[in-house]
């Protein structure tokens, strides 16, 4: 079963990582790195992934504001908290909202969409965005591959492939309740802030 588990991951797991940043995918990156430091992927093919799916992710966000405004996928998305916010932020400090929008859980796709809906060009948004999401992926892969290092190091050099798997799904895991929490205050105070 072990063996069967890491032959999919080593078959799809850059595929995997690379879905995963198309969304919010803090913990696509960080596992891409935890495996490319258990050498299941090589470390510059884990921040392509992940470079790239964040790239993807938040231009189809884009897209979805410029072309789709009035769809109401993105109708339903412009009432979610956080939006006005976004929107007031890509208004008045574009450069920096593109550029730190894939840092922000829980702004990135109304950021996306609030970018679409604002007056940046195209050609600015997608290299600003191409910088961001090398950045975020740079950052997010090390601290996997940096984790790998620590849990080498406190478990000892003898992993075999079901640990690595095991902390390689307790570093998801950690990283997906995280999230939710930051998401959940972040909605919280807009909630607060909008009533």
């Amino acid at each position: 079963m072990t063996d069967a588990i890491h032959n999919l991951i080593e078959q799809y797991g850059l595929i995997a990582v690379f879905l995963g940043c198309v969304a919010e995918g803090e913990s696509a990156a960080l596992l891409g790195g935890f495996f490319a430091h258990q050498h299941v992927f090589v470390l510059w093919q884990a921040f392509l992934a992940a470079a790239i799916g964040a790239f993807a992710g938040d231009s189809c966000f884009f897209i979805l504001g410029r072309s789709f405004a009035d769809h109401p996928f993105v109708v339903k998305l412009k009432r979610r908290p956080g939006f006005s916010h976004a929107y007031r932020l890509v208004s008045t400090h574009p450069d920096i909202f593109v550029l730190t929008n894939r840092f922000i859980y829980g702004l990135r796709l109304v950021g996306g969409i609030a970018a679409g809906l604002s007056g940046i060009a195209v050609t600015r948004f997608v290299i600003l965005n191409a910088i961001s999401s090398m950045v975020w992926a740079g950052l997010f892969t090390t601290i996997g591959y940096v984790f790998g290092l620590g849990a080498e190091r406190i478990v000892g050099q003898a992993l075999v492939r079901h640990e690595r798997l095991l902390i390689a799904l307790a570093i998801g895991l950690a990283a997906a309740i995280l999230a939710l929490f930051i998401a959940h205050t972040i909605a919280k105070k807009e909630r607060s802030k909008e009533t």
